[in-house]
């Protein structure tokens, strides 16, 4: 029965490492919901993910609206009646109309970076924490970037010392803020929480210059929403390796 499946829902999956995720995942027997901010967007990608052997199902799911929050959580309430996996994916950059100083980062670029890569992580979280808890080991990934190391952005002499993005960079650093206020929260329950640097990878976001392919960014979310019961919680992770916060 499709109940005695794990199931996933992921945000932003209709292409990038949304989409490989829920390929991957979809590989491993697990029935993934892929959630896009239009409709159509989310049926493309579940029947191109059934093309592929994968039990793909569709929501449309913007994550700054509460309107498609509520009605995808009782979407897998009603078909599932549970959730073990959650891959907060969803996430933009905010480049648009970059500015190179950090004071002055317009205020609306500030608000509109945050409203999706932490307020909307925040609420969709929220809504499907219930049936995360009635899973037997949920799981939950947010999608962050070791852009959002304090640690390494304080260090002059780090790799990413002079890649500042303030308003995408502060907003992850408040995700990772949450991951580790969330993994504290549930430190008594099955559910695991942790932040995936997935790699500077070739999507449309991280631009043809980046060295590392789709499949390979991929991994990290995966691997940390199968984790077993021996795995790292509250932690930032990149391919198996522990990042500085």
């Amino acid at each position: 029965m499709a109940q005695d499946k794990k199931v996933a829902l992921i945000t932003g999956a209709n292409r990038g490492i949304g989409f490989e995720t829920a390929k991957q995942l979809g590989d491993n027997g697990i029935i993934v919901v892929v959630g896009a901010r239009k409709l159509s967007d989310a049926e493309q990608t579940a029947a191109s993910l059934k093309q592929a052997g994968v039990d793909a199902r569709p929501v449309k799911l913007d994550v700054t609206s509460a309107e498609d929050r509520a009605a995808a959580a009782k979407y897998v309430t009603d078909t599932f009646g549970k959730l073990d996996i959650l891959i907060n994916n969803a996430g933009i950059s905010g480049t648009e109309g970059l500015v190179t100083q950090t004071i002055e980062t317009p205020e609306e670029q500030l608000v509109s970076v945050f409203q999706t890569n932490v307020f909307g992580v925040f609420s969709v979280t929220k809504e499907f924490l219930p049936l995360l808890k009635k899973s037997p080991a949920g799981r939950i990934v947010n999608l962050s970037s070791i852009l959002g190391s304090l640690t390494l952005h304080a260090d002059p002499n780090s790799p990413i010392a002079e890649f500042k993005n303030f308003a995408y960079d502060a907003s992850k650093s408040a995700l990772n803020a949450f991951t580790i206020h969330l993994a504290h929260e549930l430190k008594g329950t099955p559910i695991k929480v942790n932040s995936a640097h997935p790699g500077w990878v070739k999507t449309e976001m991280g631009t043809d210059a980046a060295p590392m392919e789709i499949p390979d960014g991929a991994k990290t979310s995966v691997e940390l929403a199968l984790l077993g019961a021996d795995g790292p919680n509250g932690r930032f992770i990149h391919m198996g390796e522990e990042l500085p916060w």
